[in-house]
């Protein structure tokens, strides 16, 4: 047992936090991402929303300030239902103004998404419900 660390966070991904350098990426995919067909390293974070695995994660992990965005979401494909700014970014802005006052997110067109998340360190497969919950985070330098 750890102190300080969010229960949220399962061992292998602690692990794989641990072992990514500055620039590296990481993705949080929502229940119907296919984490499985795009990821390099898969972590299971079955049945966890990415709200608080997202607040968790950024309590230990510097976004990189070297970049424009550190943040990406995936761009809500034209015509959905869900409008142009899904309820749950909300929550994801909040949380990135948290952790990394004035960073900057973008969106990224649906198969962009894809292609860069398959170039990404890991993938945390959850089991979030929300539509165009995922998101990608760059992971930058920690300083002491």
């Amino acid at each position: 047992m750890l102190k300080g660390i969010s229960p949220l966070i399962p061992p292998e991904m602690l692990k794989i936090l641990d072992e990514m350098g500055h620039g590296d990426e990481l993705v949080l995919g929502d229940g119907n991402f296919p984490g499985a067909s795009v990821g390099k390293r898969v972590i299971r974070c079955d049945g966890q929303a990415i709200p608080p695995l997202l607040d968790a994660v950024l309590s230990l992990f510097p976004l990189d300030t070297y970049v424009d965005a550190p943040v990406a979401l995936m761009r809500v494909v034209p015509g959905d239902p869900v409008g142009d700014s899904p309820a749950i970014w909300t929550e994801y802005r909040a949380l990135i103004e948290k952790h990394a006052p004035g960073a900057r997110i973008e969106t990224v067109e649906r198969f962009a998404f894809y292609e860069r998340a398959k170039l990404a360190y890991a993938v945390a497969q959850t089991g979030e419900s929300a539509l165009y919950a995922n998101v990608i985070i760059k992971k930058g330098v920690v300083k002491t």
